[in-house]
């Protein structure tokens, strides 16, 4: 069973075997932004270096200024006044980069610590040096943990880590450092596979107007004074919509999935990364579509309330990354070789 797994590689001895395949360090990563969306600027970050068996190294931390206001101080406790002589982040994306670098950046909502540090880096022209990232949200449901929800607190308690101050960088990464290893011991003990993804650098950052399309204004809009890159007619999808997405089972090729509501990576680049699997970027919900991508499934929208009426599945943005590691080839298209 998991549980007793999980149990088991807890006390694992340190000679125990492991596997050959898992990474030889991380980089356990919290940061505090002044918000959620996809302007928003990182104001702290932590890191706790792990070595192979997730055993502590060293650990770092740095405010950060962000020119801005440093948005709901009554989480992250950070004012103007506390930020105003902290350095820019482009003064230390090279540390920051040293503590990143040849290993695998682990973090809870990996997707959303890795958008933020990724756009950072971007802003001061540079790349962050780490290539793979670990979601603590997708391992401890590869392992089956059996937690009430996917909050940091929730994981923590399973392991008895103690948080002594939520929303604190240093604090948090400490936190899920001491969660991560007894987690990474589990998935050793019982052969799981690890759920690694991809860390694309963003590279098309501007800071000029941008073209392609029109700067509307709006307080949520990406495409402003700054943004990504110009928006582009993607091609059609050219395989054949196979039908809805069933729980446990892959995405197929050709599958329609929407998106709705906020999402911690950029939603072209989300997208992107859909259509690049193969699948078909719905705009819309209808009896066809195959999967609702959203963050919020009660937040009311048409989207939402559709998937609702017509029993379309919905699962939030890290499930989604996670299914996009292994989407099935459309029916009569051979699988990719991996040589």
């Amino acid at each position: 069973m998991l549980e007793d797994r999980t149990t088991a590689a807890t006390t694992a001895a340190s000679g125990a075997p492991w596997p050959t395949a898992y990474p030889q360090g991380y980089a356990v990563v919290d940061v505090e932004t002044t918000g959620l969306s996809r302007d928003d600027r990182i104001i702290s970050a932590a890191v706790y270096r792990l070595d192979a068996r997730g055993e502590v190294e060293d650990h770092w931390y740095t405010l950060v200024n962000p020119q801005r206001d440093p948005g709901p101080v009554w989480i992250h406790g950070l004012t103007s006044e506390k930020l105003a002589d902290a350095p820019l982040f482009a003064d230390i994306a090279e540390e920051f980069g040293e503590r990143l670098r040849d290993r695998v950046l682990v973090a809870h909502n990996a997707v959303f610590d890795w958008s933020m540090i990724a756009r950072e880096y971007a802003r001061a022209e540079r790349t962050a040096p780490v290539r793979q990232r670990l979601c603590t949200i997708a391992l401890s449901k590869e392992l089956g943990l059996p937690l009430p929800n996917h909050k940091l607190e929730s994981l923590a308690a399973h392991f008895g880590v103690v948080q002594r101050q939520a929303h604190h960088a240093l604090d948090d990464a400490r936190v899920l450092a001491e969660a991560f290893r007894p987690s990474l011991r589990a998935a050793a003990s019982g052969g799981v596979r690890l759920p690694l993804l991809e860390c694309r650098p963003l590279t098309e950052w501007t800071d000029g107007p941008r073209i392609g399309r029109q700067a509307t204004g709006s307080p949520n809009s990406a495409y402003g004074t700054t943004g990504w890159r110009p928006s582009r007619k993607r091609p059609a999808c050219p395989y054949p919509n196979p039908g809805r997405y069933e729980d446990g089972k892959p995405l197929k090729q050709g599958m329609r999935v929407a998106f709705s509501g906020d999402t911690s990576v950029d939603r072209e680049l989300l997208e992107d990364r859909a259509f690049e699997a193969g699948l078909h970027i719905a705009t819309s919900v209808s009896r066809l579509t195959s999967l609702l991508v959203t963050n919020d499934p009660d937040s009311g929208t048409s989207k939402t309330t559709k998937a609702r009426a017509f029993g379309t599945p919905v699962v939030d943005e890290a499930a989604f990354g996670q299914l996009l590691r292994d989407v099935a080839p459309a029916d009569g298209v051979p699988p990719a070789s991996d040589g």
